[in-house]
């Protein structure tokens, strides 16, 4: 079942093939659904920042494209995924729109807090997310359990367990929970009820900590408050940001998201 977003209609294509800095074929098929993926992850980094700043996350087109593509910053699942769901469904990609509940560094049973894709083509299945941060797929995942896939460095599947989807990636031989999720569609009124929680809520992470989060094919880099992590797959290397002004100089740098000198943002420990 595709899940349609009405307000897909009012998406400003061009700017947003622009922002991710595509310029090949747009025809609905496997190939092009790898390639616009790939695009996404790799320009549009996650992040919580707005939230440190009191700002209002919103979830209407119009907002998303101020921010993420005029305003070149990034965003999480909600925003990232609505997005990227708009623009599939504005080229004639059949996209129904889901959620989870995320299971990565965590044992405790989570809300269904986590936004992701289920794309149909021809008689096959794809989850697409452009949206779990350093740990997400840099390319989609076929819906067929217990069948892995490389991603460059990284390797994921999905795996049916009793009535859920699980999907994993592989670290240090052993496969990892990240979320788990039904195929009940969402509506738009679910994901605003989510992101409130996720936004506002004291006992929510992306309260508690920022995090800024960018992909490419050979290194990830997460910053987590004044922790900055570079992962390559088989090795990860770790530094602590000495002040404020080395924060904002790496979430330009590194993130290329540009902050007034003197920002700060609430809670950073």
């Amino acid at each position: 079942m595709e899940t349609k977003n009405a307000s897909s209609d009012d998406l400003d294509l061009s700017a947003y093939l622009e922002r991710i800095e595509y310029a090949g074929d747009l025809g609905p098929n496997q190939t092009v659904l790898e390639a616009l993926h790939l695009a996404h992850a790799t320009h549009i980094p996650f992040e919580n920042l707005d939230i440190l700043l009191g700002k209002p996350i919103r979830l209407d087109i119009a907002s998303l494209q101020a921010k993420l593509v005029k305003g070149r910053r990034g965003g999480y699942c909600f925003e990232q995924n609505l997005l990227f769901s708009a623009m599939l469904q504005s080229l004639g990609f059949s996209v129904t729109q889901l959620a989870a509940r995320v299971r990565y560094r965590t044992t405790t049973i989570l809300p269904r807090t986590h936004m992701l894709l289920l794309v149909e083509l021809a008689d096959e299945h794809w989850l697409a997310d452009v949206g779990f941060g350093a740990e997400g797929l840099l390319l989609p995942v076929p819906m067929k359990s217990n069948q892995g896939v490389r991603h460059f460095a990284w390797s994921y599947r999905v795996i049916e367990e009793d009535r859920l989807w699980v999907l994993q990636s592989l670290r240090d031989s052993t496969w990892m929970d990240l979320y788990a999720f039904t195929l009940e569609p969402q509506q738009a009124v679910d994901y605003e009820i989510a992101n409130h929680y996720v936004s506002t809520h004291p006992a929510s992470r992306f309260v508690q900590t920022l995090t800024a989060q960018r992909l490419s094919p050979e290194v990830r880099h997460i910053l987590r408050d004044r922790e900055l992590i570079e992962d390559r797959g088989d090795k990860q290397t770790v530094r602590m940001l000495a002040d404020n002004a080395e924060l904002l100089d790496v979430l330009k740098q590194t993130f290329g998201l540009s902050f007034p000198p003197g920002t700060r943002f609430s809670g950073l420990r």
